[in-house]
């Protein structure tokens, strides 16, 4: 995949579960999913990434039959409108049904640990494919946050995913790249990590960045703050990794992200407005 000079891509988050930390479950029902769907694509979200899953802290895991329940109506609807559609989820079998009712992209963020059989499925299947730095459940990631250099420990584990995906089949130009903010990570961790995004582009990969509504970003709020009042320094991240270069940010306000890239956008020269961008990128 050739991204250079090409807009950043808007991922807007689709989450068909009843415990998603940032919002409580609105979108649970299949009516609902679809509708807030179209809206997010109609905001301005080149893919919108539909998860039946919830990764946040402590969550516990979905069966599969519910995850495919939650997932295969909202997927095969809004691929069917024309919308580029991701499917987020750690299982293969999930991963399959998704794609083959027209997801084009495997958005994983265990990278192919959860399943062993996901690479080899996304190699079979020719999809494009997000693999996220990853060290365990959400049960226990937060025990597992330790590092003596963060950035260069997350990146060299990351890489070390992208060669055992190759060996599985997996083409290197489907693979991009997340660095996992919030995954086994303190807030230290991700800022340590968003201060080094380049090195996270140096093997030439595309690189998604999901930062939007995460713990860290409280830190910069004032108490009681709710996870829809981080859509401000969302957007200034979204904003600012923009300018470093990533290929993509999958995020949860769509309007908010869409203006700040626009300023960027228009700050370096450029005159469209990121609404109006294709998803390039996206076989």
């Amino acid at each position: 995949m050739s991204f250079a000079g090409q807009t950043t891509l808007i991922m807007g988050v689709l989450n068909v579960t009843p415990d998603s930390f940032s919002d409580g479950g609105r979108w649970a029902s299949t009516d609902a999913a679809i509708a807030h769907g179209l809206e997010l694509a109609a905001q301005g979200a080149h893919i919108v990434d539909v998860g039946g899953e919830s990764t946040r802290p402590g969550a516990e895991r979905v069966p599969v039959p519910a995850e495919l329940e939650r997932v295969l109506p909202v997927v095969r609807e809004l691929a069917g409108r024309g919308i580029r559609v991701s499917i987020d989820t750690m299982n293969s079998e999930t991963a399959r049904a998704a794609v083959d009712a027209g997801a084009q992209l495997v958005n994983d963020v265990s990278g192919g640990l959860a399943d062993p059989a996901m690479g080899p499925l996304v190699a079979d299947r020719g999809v494009d494919y997000v693999v996220m730095h990853w060290r365990g459940h959400s049960r226990t990631m937060n025990d597992l946050a330790h590092y003596t250099d963060a950035a260069r420990e997350i990146r060299e584990e990351l890489f070390r995913r992208v060669d055992a995906l190759e060996a599985d089949g997996v083409a290197p130009e489907r693979i991009i790249v997340d660095p996992g903010l919030g995954f086994a990570k303190t807030s230290d961790h991700n800022w340590d990590v968003l201060r080094h995004l380049r090195d996270f582009e140096t093997a030439g990969l595309p690189v998604l960045l999901g930062a939007s509504r995460k713990r860290f970003l409280s830190d910069l709020m004032w108490d009681g703050a709710t996870p829809q009042d981080r859509d401000l320094p969302s957007a200034v991240v979204a904003a600012l990794a923009a300018r470093e270069g990533v290929w993509g940010v999958r995020v949860h306000d769509v309007v908010s992200t869409r203006i700040a890239l626009d300023v960027v956008r228009h700050w370096d020269g450029g005159s469209a407005a990121m609404g109006t961008e294709s998803g390039r990128g996206i076989r």
